[in-house]
């Protein structure tokens, strides 16, 4: 039988070198696949929360530890890693994703996602800026103004800089003696307060400041005997010239490198140099103004703020917290003593005083008397026959007070800023025209339409006044454009000087001189104004505003202040009606008086802060889809649509501007103000996951409500 021979194989076939060249390619594509690096033994996952300022996309994210990093990842660095990649199938890892900056928030054994981690791509820095405190303060302010922990973390953490983080730390300053109550001896429980500060206690107190130029001393003091227990301070105010003065008190007490200031005069490298020396522990003393709420002081004792009810402790970038509530939070979550007032009381400040919350902090009566200026007033009666207000709107009484203290000092004439929209209020007894509905304020588009409510849009066509019965209305507006020429004109021999938005002066001599200055922006004197004006009254009372009457006062309460008191011939003038409550609360010098009536007023009526309330705005169809994806809480009072004017322009880029924008109110009573944000901010992520672009506004406890 014949065999055959067995056919060759193919490979055989192809020959020796076609074999070759297919394991050459095979090796070249295993080559080609990157390799997986090899992560960190122990803990191998990092937590981190990524800067997308997004509500959908507010958690935590998973990635792996390399093994290069695992020195370097720490809680609370600052990372770079790659964001929205794609999982490679049969490959078992991601690739692709932008490159975005976060924070380490933990570093963990396992990660509860099932499926592969992308790695961290970079560690930008080893310094530890996000520490556990900070970041459970940012979480509890994202969470009650219905915001994102990285919009928060936006506020609360300074860009990086390189140049202070290669210095090394200095050591902490020896701890100071505890001070001596100095002009705190004027106030009842003055150095009491002091004292359990020193002691390490946490007392809590509404302060009503005395008028002069003790009160950056009296912070200072407050500071130091924090210090001296031990433990650390962060106070707050307004503006930079504040911080100034408070600056200058703490070296001449404490001397240097006790404390550090956080301005935005700094610049963004000295201001992050100093923000580390708070976080590293080498000064354990903050003032800044609004920025610093989330300043790092190691061992909280004491936070501060100074002048709360000014606009400027209200941040305006997203979610938009006030400073007074964040330090109430910190307070609150390290047990901290809490100092909170100027020379006027918020209603914020009486309603922690009404809870018991607070204590107030405040002179006796003789003190007041002693330190304050004689207030007298000018009404509309006085002015009707009055030939020289009519012609240069400067009252007769007003024009004998200046000229009398011109022959021994400066004299202060505060002129509300343009741009002053007044409300609307009963021509008989003042009382503000609101809504019979709502109770919200009433306005007249034009001189010949119907009032309509601007909380509720509600018409209201029989309006008449709940106070007197009375059916006009009255509003005023004047300006201030050539208050300085005809005060130049009535006193030509007097140099006349200007603060305001053109230019802000810090200071003025102690010689004879007239001072024009809009609300916020009066200078200091050398040893006080021997008198102040505060004219056209009427355009800070008439703002259509719930705090109309406590800001106004507040405005002049600061600016009354600055004058000598009554027993070195102080006197303000004050162009209003003398009935009004905030003119009688400046005559008697009782602003806790008034922020008291005021905080039962609004219990009554149902209005914040007693109530907790949320404005949402944007173009129609938005706020109205919002709403409608809202579970509001039971109770919510839904006050709206009304239509208001439109939001700056952002800048080049920006998102186009509805034609009509309008907004809603949305209240809660008291206990409902966490559950009205956690239902707007699931509403907004809910929004933005279906891919809704048209952007809808949502602030909690707006400090402007109309």
């Amino acid at each position: 039988m014949t065999h055959s021979e067995p056919s060759p194989s193919s490979a055989e076939a192809e020959g020796p070198g076609e074999q070759l060249e297919l394991i050459r390619a095979e090796l070249r594509r295993a080559k080609s696949r990157p390799k997986p690096k090899p992560t960190a033994e122990t803990l191998p996952v990092a937590r981190v929360v990524v800067d997308k300022g997004l509500s959908h996309l507010d958690q935590y994210f998973d990635y792996s530890v390399p093994a290069r990093l695992d020195a370097t990842a720490q809680p609370g660095v600052r990372v770079r890693v790659r964001f929205g990649g794609r999982v490679v199938k049969g490959q078992g890892r991601r690739e692709g994703g932008k490159l975005v900056d976060g924070y380490i928030v933990a570093r963990l054994a396992e990660s509860d996602f099932s499926g592969p981690l992308a790695p961290l791509a970079q560690v930008l820095s080893e310094e530890r800026v996000l520490t556990p405190e900070l970041l459970a303060l940012c979480r509890a302010v994202a969470d009650r103004y219905a915001g994102t922990l990285a919009d928060v973390l936006q506020l609360a953490v300074p860009p990086k800089h390189n140049r202070p983080e290669a210095e090394p730390a200095s050591e902490p300053p020896q701890r100071p003696e505890a001070p001596e109550p100095g002009s705190w001896s004027r106030y009842q429980e003055g150095a009491t307060f002091l004292q359990a500060l020193a002691e390490g206690e946490s007392p809590r107190a509404v302060w009503s400041a005395l008028p002069g130029p003790t009160w950056p001393d009296e912070l200072a003091r407050a500071v130091a005997a924090t210090l001296a227990s031990g433990r650390g301070a962060l106070v707050l105010l307004p503006d930079g010239r504040a911080v100034a003065r408070v600056d200058v008190a703490l070296q001449e007490l404490l001397g240097e490198n006790q404390h550090v200031a956080l301005t935005a005069e700094l610049g963004a490298e000295e201001r992050y140099r100093r923000w580390l020396s708070a976080s590293r522990g080498a000064v354990r003393a903050v003032v800044g103004t609004r920025a610093a709420m989330f300043a790092p002081v190691a061992d909280l004792g004491l936070v501060a703020a100074w002048d709360d009810g000014d606009g400027s402790h209200s941040e305006p970038h997203a979610p938009q917290p006030h400073a007074r509530d964040v330090l109430l939070l910190r307070a609150a979550e390290a047990g901290a003593a809490v100092l909170v007032g100027g020379f006027a009381v918020t209603v914020e400040g009486a309603q922690l005083l009404r809870t018991g919350w607070a204590r107030p902090l405040a002179a006796p009566r003789a003190e007041v008397r002693a330190a304050a200026p004689l207030v007298r007033t000018v009404g509309d009666h006085d002015q009707a026959g009055d030939a020289a207000a009519l012609a240069a709107r400067l009252p007769t009484l007003a024009w004998r007070v200046a000229r009398d203290a011109l022959t021994h000092g400066p004299v202060l004439v505060q002129v509300p800023r343009r741009g002053y929209v007044p409300k609307l209020a009963c021509a008989r007894c003042r009382e503000q025209a609101r809504c019979a509905q709502c109770a919200g304020p009433l306005e007249a588009r034009d001189a010949s339409g119907p009032l309509s409510c601007t909380w509720c849009g509600r018409p209201e066509a029989d309006w008449h006044c709940r106070e007197c019965g009375g059916f006009k209305l009255r509003a005023q507006v004047f300006g201030a454009r050539r208050t300085a020429d005809e005060l130049g004109r009535a006193f030509p021999s007097v140099p006349v000087r200007t603060s305001g938005r053109d230019g802000v002066l810090t200071s003025v001599p102690g010689t004879p001189a007239i001072v024009v200055s809009t609300p916020g922006a009066e200078p200091v004197a050398e040893g006080g104004y021997a008198a102040a004006l505060l004219l056209d009254a009427w355009v800070l009372l008439g703002r259509p505003d719930l705090r109309a009457g406590e800001e106004a006062l507040r405005r002049w309460l600061g600016a009354s202040a600055l004058v000598r008191g009554a027993e070195q011939g102080g006197t303000v003038v004050v162009v209003a009606e003398p009935s009004l409550r905030p003119v009688q609360a400046l005559v008697r010098w009782d602003p806790a008086g008034h922020a008291a009536t005021e905080l039962a007023e609004r219990a009554e009526l149902g209005f914040p802060p007693v109530s907790r309330m949320a404005s949402v705005t944007g173009a129609p169809e938005a706020v109205a889809d919002l709403l409608a994806l809202t579970r509001l809480p039971e109770g919510t009072d839904l006050l709206g649509p009304v239509a208001v004017p439109p939001p700056p322009a952002a800048g080049r880029g920006a998102a186009t501007t509805p034609e009509r924008v309008d907004r809603v109110l949305l209240r809660v009573s008291p206990g409902k103000g966490a559950a009205l944000a956690a239902a707007l901010k699931a509403a907004q992520a809910a929004r933005l996951a279906r891919g809704r672009a048209e952007p809808v506004r949502v602030r909690v406890d707006p400090p402007d409500i109309g």
